[in-house]
């Protein structure tokens, strides 16, 4: 159903902010669908048409935007959206295994929410940890070093109101909703809490201490300028 007025007054001036940013209006066209999803829980038919209005593109660019990225959902999705990393680490460690088992365990399948619309499951290619595989994922925080066990127990923990906490990032794990605010430009302040690294990452940094390691100081400008022979 269309925006109700309270809504598009809402989105008129979020939205104003977001346009306000870029010199070109359709440069705001990622952020303002991630805004349109933080208000509907996904990007609807009225949320493309909102979108293409106020950057002066056709609702055919503008959908062909959102069906190329998978972070724009086109139909709802839970309160929880779980991601499972199946690429190849992962997917060695377990990964897979993990997916097919919470398919089973939640009666879903991708991007389809269980009946009390709590959790959501996708299958995610690569999320960039993979000396934590197998890696999953719940409303973009990160849940390291998964097993089928305990990835049942966090779709349950998610379903039940249980407090969740992601393995790295803040202590507080938002909602898909309020995810999606955060990916269209507006910071909820929780950035710096929590773990930003965990051991793996910073094995190196701890090896270069113990051995009185640093790197080395840059040269004179005229070395980095350098023209390739």
């Amino acid at each position: 159903m269309p925006f109700s007025d309270d809504v598009r007054a809402r989105l008129d001036a979020d939205g104003a902010q977001i346009i306000g940013k870029y010199p070109g209006p359709r440069s705001a066209l990622l952020p303002l669908l991630h805004l349109v999803q933080s208000e509907e829980g996904y990007v609807s038919a009225d949320g493309i048409e909102y979108c293409a209005g106020k950057l002066g593109l056709t609702e055919t660019e503008v959908t062909g935007v959102v069906s190329f990225y998978t972070m724009y959902k086109r139909r709802p999705v839970g309160k929880y959206h779980v991601g499972v990393c199946t690429n190849t680490v992962c997917a060695v460690m377990g990964g897979s295994q993990i997916l097919a088992e919470l398919r089973e365990h939640l009666g879903v399948g991708d991007d389809e929410a269980t009946q009390d619309g709590q959790v959501s499951l996708e299958h995610l290619e690569c999320n960039a940890a993979c000396e934590y595989a197998p890696v999953m994922m719940v409303n973009w925080e990160f849940f390291d070093n998964m097993t089928p066990a305990s990835a049942r127990q966090l779709a349950d923990d998610l379903r039940t109101g249980n407090t969740v906490t992601p393995t790295r990032g803040p202590g507080r794990l938002v909602t898909w909703r309020e995810a999606s605010r955060i990916l269209a430009g507006f910071n909820d302040d929780l950035a710096t809490e929590g773990p930003a690294a965990g051991p793996a990452d910073l094995v190196g940094l701890k090896i270069a201490k113990e051995h009185g390691w640093a790197a080395p100081e840059p040269g004179p400008a005229s070395d980095q300028a350098r023209e390739p022979r």
